[in-house]
């Protein structure tokens, strides 16, 4: 008779900010492999947000899909309180909800520049806070911020973005030492290019340039990515907070 496979994650229930699609749906994916029940939110598209959560219940996993604008701290407060009246408290949050919206600085108006801080910064900020209560009570929690090599290198063009991700390292380490006695970490990931809807819009003369600078000389995979964050989610990742890893083929290397 073969045994079941062991699941790290059993019993455990995870949110995922944006996870109807990209790097968001393959860390969903990833997780509820690893035998965590999920929550999928999404801001707009309920048909992807619908497919990722027939893939997961696919994997014999328990999953709900919730809208939520998670910039918005009353719609954090629902989003929350449906996902334990659905599945149970929330002890695994990937903050990956994020947009862009790329311009030189003198081209770039205050609204843009404030949309990206609150779509991928204010909204970690919320999911965390929103998420902590239950992670103390538990006495376990895992959050993983999908941050960017942006918020390292600040690439010409995305002020705002650079500036959101760079905010989002910070706010890891601060939680980090924030929570440590409670037995919560708080990691971030930090992906270079992959292709998904988000950079859906670069032309090709930006995708030669990154790939030229990729060490690696390939794009990443959102499967690379979730597979960074299922390990920082993992009970063998226990040891690990406070940190940012670059899943990035080298691009952001120190010489």
């Amino acid at each position: 008779m073969t045994q079941e496979p062991h699941l790290p994650l059993a019993g455990k229930v995870a949110l995922v900010t944006g996870s109807g699609q990209g790097i968001g749906r393959a860390a969903a994916l990833r997780l509820a492999r690893e035998g965590a029940d999920i929550v999928v939110n999404y801001r707009s598209n309920a048909g992807a947000a619908e497919e990722t959560k027939a893939a997961i219940e696919s994997l014999d996993r328990r999953c709900i899909a919730i809208q939520a604008d998670v910039s918005e701290e009353e719609a954090v407060a629902h989003l929350f309180n449906e996902a334990m009246s659905a599945l149970g408290p929330v002890t695994i949050l990937v903050n990956n909800a994020g947009t862009t919206r790329d311009k030189l600085i003198l081209q770039m108006s205050l609204a843009d520049f404030e949309q990206v801080l609150d779509i991928n910064l204010r909204s970690a900020f919320l999911c965390t806070k929103a998420a902590l209560r239950g992670m103390m009570k538990a006495r376990w929690g895992r959050i993983v911020n999908v941050a960017s090599i942006a918020g390292l290198m600040g690439p010409a063009g995305q002020a705002n973005y650079s500036a959101s991700k760079a905010g989002l390292i910070a706010l890891t380490l601060t939680t980090a030492r924030e929570m440590a006695s409670r037995n919560v970490t708080a990691n971030a990931v930090a992906p270079g290019f992959v292709p998904t809807e988000l950079t859906s819009t670069l032309t090709e003369q930006q995708r030669k340039f990154i790939l030229d600078s990729t060490p690696l000389n390939r794009f990443g995979t959102a499967e690379e990515i979730a597979a960074a964050i299922g390990f920082l989610c993992s009970p063998e990742a226990g040891y690990i907070t406070g940190q940012v890893l670059a899943v990035d083929g080298g691009t952001s290397m120190h010489v």
